[in-house]
């Protein structure tokens, strides 16, 4: 599928060049042309540096990796409140933290709500946002294989997040609708707090085998 990114950092780079190797053609963006053309050619020839305005018309899949305060700048300059991405399946990789303290910056709602609503008509899936780009790709067994949580509300939208999941090594897992997106993100600054306070958030949530789990409550 033809993938446009939206941002220009060190994820955008690191997630299109691992899409770029699964033979995917990605288009690049940002609010600066010149740090477009640095990341696309950071991800190699398959990758194609554009303006803003022509990103939506190349990509059947638009993928915005920006930090927070850059997000409803960057979806206004490709057009999105103008329905330039109406029908396009739009993941949102925005981790809205404060990386010191772990709280979400939205008082209320999520990012991926906000871009929902600055991308009119568009099926907004949240993913990606609780791994660093040096996650990507994942190559080794499947069962330890990071685990994606998804959430959306268009069926379409959820299976191509899914395959690009697939493509980076990962493991998809839909957890709900748009509305849990708020949550997921709350996950993220968790991990944070973990973090700050010298553990290792692998180990402060339990170790749950849905086999087991099942097969107890059944």
């Amino acid at each position: 599928m033809n993938v446009g990114i939206l941002g220009t950092g060190d994820l955008a780079v690191t997630l299109g060049g691992v899409w770029a190797a699964a033979g995917h053609p990605l288009s690049v963006t940002g609010r600066d042309a010149t740090r477009a053309g640095e990341a696309a050619g950071r991800i190699g020839p398959a990758a194609t540096p554009v303006a803003p305005a022509d990103l939506a018309a190349r990509a059947d899949v638009v993928v915005v990796a920006l930090p927070w305060e850059g997000l409803e700048t960057g979806l206004s300059l490709v057009g999105g409140p103008r329905g330039a991405l109406a029908g396009k399946t739009v993941l949102d990789c925005t981790n809205p933290v404060d990386y010191g303290t772990g709280a979400l910056k939205p008082a209320t709602g999520s990012a991926a709500g906000l871009v929902a609503r600055a991308a009119t008509g568009a099926h907004v899936v949240k993913a990606l946002h609780l791994f660093a780009g040096a996650s990507w790709p994942y190559e080794g067994p499947r069962d330890t294989a990071p685990v994606v949580a998804l959430c959306g509300d268009e069926p379409g939208a959820l299976d191509r997040a899914a395959a690009l999941v697939r493509d980076l090594g990962g493991r998809a897992a839909v957890v709900g609708g748009l509305d849990a997106a708020r949550q997921l993100e709350e996950a993220a600054g968790f991990v944070m707090r973990v973090v700050a306070a010298g553990h290792n958030p692998r180990f402060a949530v339990p170790d749950v085998d849905p086999a087991t789990l099942r097969a107890a409550t059944g």
